[in-house]
């Protein structure tokens, strides 16, 4: 028997059956739709039909976390199927603002590679031409609370950018931050993300991410480490990406879960698990990320600037001729994390003051200017919560230059 026959393993076709031929009282009575209605439900069945209509799957397998990836075709996925136009030529991105000396920690590598199998054999990888999407399921949508719901960057609620909302906003609100900002007109960014898997249980989430952000309403794309269970249905850190044309309140989502984002590097699997990660006091892992607007497009990087390091791309007409069509005005990075009545860890869960391989860092930091090229950051600060979580903002000979630490153990008095 091929491992894709196996009959354990939930094939494609056998998924979309399982999605069109679901009901609404199946769910309730499982305990799995919540507060669903049927109408709600009903939606949710046809957001997964048309996110999928027309797909070609080549190979699927599972993480070792239990997601499913879905290999298709480049010109099938949603922000491409049926234009009828070839996906953008990756750009290098501009030089680095300075020397790129030793990396301090261990380079993160792609998930996806030909020597990886899953628990059913099959190659955790996808054939040239095709790109790995994570397969988005009911259970997914009913525990966001719907489809509109599901796009937002955080359930039940409007998503945030840390200087959208006024300090107090930010220090009573449900996200907190730790975080370092510039206001500069710019093309993107870079940096490298020191990655760790914070202890997220019945919280929402935490992450550490870029935003590239400007105008109003804001307009953004962002990039980062997540741990987000309720979502991936793991507690380890994935991959992800977000974007919004208008303030979080109607635009947006994650990943590849809607028609946003063009991917044409099969390498990564974008939802998908990282790792190894950072170790308190012993090893430190890292991957460099970067956005870089060239073309009309929002391109992304991972693990260097180079053409052959192109993830794929944001269109710049998702932002109707916005700010973002044409560059940011603001770089920010650092760590949010999500809840209402007590907050996760962010970072490692140790404050800033910690320090190297113990509290989490992001370092390198510089920014493409207007006129494509790199120039150093010159970050300042803001911890809206200090009892909870801190930033250290630094500056250091290469490979540090610009850097802050971050985080903190969160808990229930994060005013």
């Amino acid at each position: 028997m091929a491992p894709q026959d196996n009959p354990a393993f939930p094939g494609f076709a056998k998924f979309i059956d399982s999605v069109v031929s679901a009901r609404h009282e199946d769910f309730v009575r499982r305990g799995l739709a919540g507060t669903t209605s049927a109408d709600d439900f009903s939606a949710m069945v046809e957001s997964i039909s048309n996110l999928y209509a027309g797909v070609e799957v080549t190979h699927s397998f599972v993480d070792e976390n239990g997601q499913v990836f879905d290999c298709v075709p480049i010109e099938s996925q949603p922000a491409l199927r049926g234009s009828f136009r070839a996906p953008a030529t990756p750009p290098d991105a501009p030089d680095a603002a300075g020397p790129r000396g030793t990396g301090q920690g261990t380079p993160v590598q792609p998930q996806l590679r030909s020597d990886r199998l899953d628990k059913f054999g099959h190659a955790m990888s996808c054939p040239p031409g095709t790109i790995a999407m994570r397969r988005v399921t009911l259970e997914e949508l009913t525990r966001s609370g719907g489809v509109q719901n599901f796009h937002r960057k955080y359930p039940q609620g409007k998503g945030r950018h840390p200087r959208l909302s006024p300090p107090e906003e930010a220090a009573s609100g449900i996200h907190k931050y730790a975080h370092a900002f510039q206001g500069v007109d710019n093309l993107g960014g870079h940096d490298f993300v020191n990655l760790w898997d914070p202890n997220v249980g019945s919280e929402i989430f935490s992450l550490s991410q870029h935003w590239y952000a400007g105008g109003s309403p804001l307009q953004t794309v962002e990039c980062g480490s997540q741990v987000y269970p309720a979502k991936y249905g793991t507690t380890q850190p994935v991959l992800f990406i977000y974007w919004t044309a208008d303030g979080y309140q109607n635009t947006g989502c994650y990943n590849l879960d809607c028609s946003a984002f063009v991917q044409t590097n099969g390498a990564w699997a974008i939802g998908g698990t990282l790792g190894p990660v950072s170790v308190s006091g012993g090893a430190q892992y890292e991957l460099e990320m970067s956005y870089y607007l060239t073309g009309g497009n929002w391109w992304l990087y991972l693990g260097g600037t180079s053409a052959s390091n192109a993830v794929g791309y944001y269109p710049g007409s998702l932002f109707n001729g916005g700010q973002l069509a044409s560059n940011a005005q603001d770089i920010d990075y650092g760590g949010e994390v999500v809840n209402n009545v007590a907050w996760p860890p962010m970072g490692s869960g140790a404050f800033a003051e910690s320090g190297w391989q113990f509290a989490a860092y992001q370092r390198n930091v510089y920014y493409f200017a207007t006129d494509n090229t790199s120039q150093f950051a010159k970050l300042t600060g803001v911890q809206s919560s200090p009892n909870c979580f801190t930033i250290v903002v630094g500056n250091a000979p290469d490979p540090w230059n610009e850097y802050f630490f971050f985080g903190g153990p969160g808990g229930g008095s994060c005013t």
